[in-house]
């Protein structure tokens, strides 16, 4: 099993607020007052490294954002 932490980033301004990511990774992504994701943990920040507990459930959350608001990168 690959224990490298994932980067994530977020594309706000492609999120249309359909709500995918915090059903699929409740613990990684929330949502600002209009509905746009952010990460749960780091309001402010647009990336951060996905420990490997939580990689299955931002991959899930990844391939269910319909805009891809939601990137990986190794």
């Amino acid at each position: 099993m690959n224990q490298l932490s994932k980067r994530c980033k977020l594309v706000k301004n492609r999120c249309i607020a359909c709500g995918l990511c915090a059903i699929q990774a409740p613990n990684i992504f929330d949502y600002d007052e209009d509905g746009l994701v952010l990460f749960a943990q780091e309001p402010e920040a647009s990336q951060q490294f996905i420990a490997p507990d939580e990689q299955e459930a931002v991959l899930a959350a990844y391939k269910k954002c319909p805009v891809r608001a939601i990137l990986l990168e190794h």
